[in-house]
């Protein structure tokens, strides 16, 4: 338990991100446990799909994509996306024969001799030569700070804990958030509330017509050019605006998705405006997003002083050691699967290049 292990790549985080870099490895003639492993602080398989709230069906599941060389085939629509893709990425895990460690909790990651890493964890340490971190945003949740929030003398949930819409029948609820769960929780819960409110920073964009590729790709040079530059990511979602389907257009004629400007600050029974607005709340709902998990990097003093990891493609600039996969223009379950091929890809010309140290 406490020597210290040595291997070419640790693989941290066993999501979409990381299951993909796991693959490319092994397609690559790595070897679970002798050249590679994978730590996952998970309990079980599914990534952060597995804690999705249970109104989640796969079938309301926008853009998952199928992890490389396996697809995920005659899945029922109605049946929890927790499930669904908790079933597939064990499925997955298996045939592939990764030998995902879990549950590990990865400490921090500090630079070891010889130009190696030293991946400190629950379960002991590992010397490694290069890192694919996947660890992505689920255990982030981004909570704004507000005058009068600790005054609040009604619940305040998060997205990441969201208990389904029944939970809030007869229920005054403040939703605050503009992107996709904003608006899903906001139609969910409108039905049982007794009254909601919704409130965002800036306007919703709606976006009406097909998303095809060209629209794709250019969303995701925008978030790529903020990490290139050393800034924080923002979600390729938050610059490709809100799909304008059934749902949101009957929410928006049923006056459920009228929108309103932030308020200023929330007082013990709600919230209030600087014009003297207020609204009477039991709850107010979060949907405020998330932030990468890469607070173990810390050792390696990796930001920059934009705030963010200045990054070429999935390599640190400055590190080439150290890939971010799922992390700015990769956090998506398509881009996740590229990001790994990608990574590999660079590894193993690193590696190629890299005498091992004595």
């Amino acid at each position: 338990m406490n020597s210290t292990r040595e291997v070419e790549t640790v693989v941290i985080g066993a999501g979409q991100a990381g299951l993909a870099g796991a693959y490319h490895l092994r397609r690559s003639g790595f070897e679970p446990d002798r050249d590679f492993v994978v730590l996952d602080h998970s309990p079980g398989p599914g990534g952060a799909w597995q804690f999705r709230w249970p109104s989640l069906t796969y079938g309301r599941v926008h853009g998952m994509h199928a992890l490389p060389g396996m697809e995920l085939t005659d899945a029922d629509p109605a049946r929890s996306s927790a499930e669904v893709i908790s079933d597939y990425f064990d499925r997955y895990e298996r045939d592939f024969d990764l030998r995902v460690r879990r549950p590990v909790d990865v400490r921090a990651v500090r630079e070891g001799l010889g130009g190696r890493l030293l991946v400190e964890t629950s379960q002991g340490v590992w010397s490694t030569r290069t890192l694919i971190n996947a660890t992505g945003t689920w255990d982030r949740p981004f909570w704004p700070r507000y005058p009068g929030q600790e005054t609040f003398l009604g619940r305040q949930v998060h997205t990441a804990r969201y208990p389904g819409p029944e939970w809030f029948a007869g229920l005054r609820v403040v939703v605050v958030g503009g992107g996709a769960s904003g608006t899903q929780h906001l139609l969910e819960i409108a039905p049982y509330a007794a009254a909601t409110t919704w409130v965002t920073r800036r306007p919703p964009v709606f976006r009406e017509g097909p998303f095809d590729e060209s629209a794709g790709r250019a969303a995701v040079a925008l978030v790529e050019e903020r990490v290139r530059q050393g800034l924080p990511p923002r979600s390729v979602v938050s610059v490709t605006g809100l799909p304008l389907d059934d749902a949101i257009r009957q929410g928006l004629e049923d006056g459920v998705l009228d929108r309103q400007p932030m308020f200023d600050r929330i007082t013990p029974t709600g919230v209030d405006w600087a014009d003297n607005r207020h609204v009477d709340a039991d709850v107010i709902l979060w949907a405020t997003g998330f932030r990468p998990a890469v607070d173990h990097l810390t050792p390696l003093r990796l930001r920059e002083p934009g705030g963010g990891i200045r990054m070429e493609g999935t390599q640190v600039a400055g590190d080439p050691r150290i890939h971010l996969v799922g992390y700015g223009p990769s956090a998506s379950t398509i881009g996740a699967n590229r990001a790994g091929r990608t990574a590999v890809r660079d590894i193993r010309r690193l590696l190629a290049r890299q005498p091992i140290a004595a």
